[in-house]
């Protein structure tokens, strides 16, 4: 048996589709040939990343373009090499047309969404995102679904369409810098001059707050019981601002031990009479 008789021996028929050796090498070559080219790629933009200074999120979004771009001629050269043509991608459209009206409309609006996400770039990897009330950090976006890590460590699949049907909000997409605040109440007669000092005091001290811009203290009220204020800084450490705003009120509640400034609890005078008929 010769090569060319081995490679055109047909491994099964259905209806006018015949597989034969050859488009079944053929099909593994383009794919392996694929494999690889993504593989160079990959590290082309690696190489270009670290020495331009490109920004992670938007050269990890625009591999991705480019991966699911050639992903999509392989699997029509695939489907030319097994002799199948481009009639039946339009069948397989008209099939898909045929399922949106079953329910595939949430996975098409998925896939539209995510091109959008990679596209756009407003959404990015290791960004820090709050969506349905729920903090996490952007790992994977993948057409159909991007992949957050919340503070907790818990991985959350979250289906790409809620970023354009929901209020998203991106806490590191304009600036690496975001202010936060710290509230606290102290009691009627303190001397607010000396709580404000430490309240900045408490802010400085602190590794992970910029010194610049400087700590704003604000006077907010005067509550029912306890004068009001609030401290404001600025972080770099979007995604682990819990910790960092526990640590402010540990040292702020030993500093006011310290110094003698009272904390107070809510109080309420009750008045009992007696005597009544």
């Amino acid at each position: 048996m010769t090569i060319i008789e081995i490679l055109e021996f047909h491994l099964f028929t259905i209806g006018d589709f015949t597989l034969t050796i050859h488009n079944l090498a053929l099909v593994v070559f383009i794919l392996l040939f694929t494999w690889g080219i993504l593989g160079f790629i990959n590290r082309l933009f690696q190489r270009h990343w670290k020495r331009d200074n490109w920004e992670t999120g938007r050269s990890h979004s625009l591999f991705k373009i480019v991966q699911y771009f050639v992903w999509i001629i392989a699997i029509i050269a695939c489907f030319n090499a097994l002799g199948m043509g481009v009639t039946w991608f339009l069948a397989g459209s008209a099939a898909l047309g045929l399922g949106l009206g079953f329910g595939l409309q949430t996975f098409f609006s998925d896939i539209i969404s995510g091109i959008f996400l990679l596209v756009e770039g407003t959404i990015e990897v290791d960004d820090v995102i709050e969506v349905d009330s729920i903090v996490g950090n952007v790992k994977k976006i993948s057409l159909r679904a991007t992949t957050i890590t919340t503070r907790d460590d818990i991985i959350i699949i979250v289906p790409n369409h809620k970023f354009f049907t929901d209020n998203v909000i991106n806490w590191s997409h304009n600036e690496d810098q975001t202010r936060f605040s710290v509230t606290v109440g102290v009691a009627y007669g303190s001397d607010t001059t000396l709580v404000k000092k430490i309240l900045l005091e408490c802010i400085a001290e602190h590794p992970e707050v910029l010194p610049t811009p400087d700590p704003i203290v604000r006077f907010n009220d005067f509550g029912d019981s306890s004068l009001d204020f609030e401290v404001f800084f600025w972080s770099e450490n979007i995604f682990r601002i819990e910790r960092i705003q526990s640590d402010i009120r540990f040292l702020i509640d030993q500093k006011f031990r310290d110094n003698a400034v009272e904390i107070p609890f809510p109080q309420r005078d009750l008045h009992i009479r007696s005597g009544l008929k």
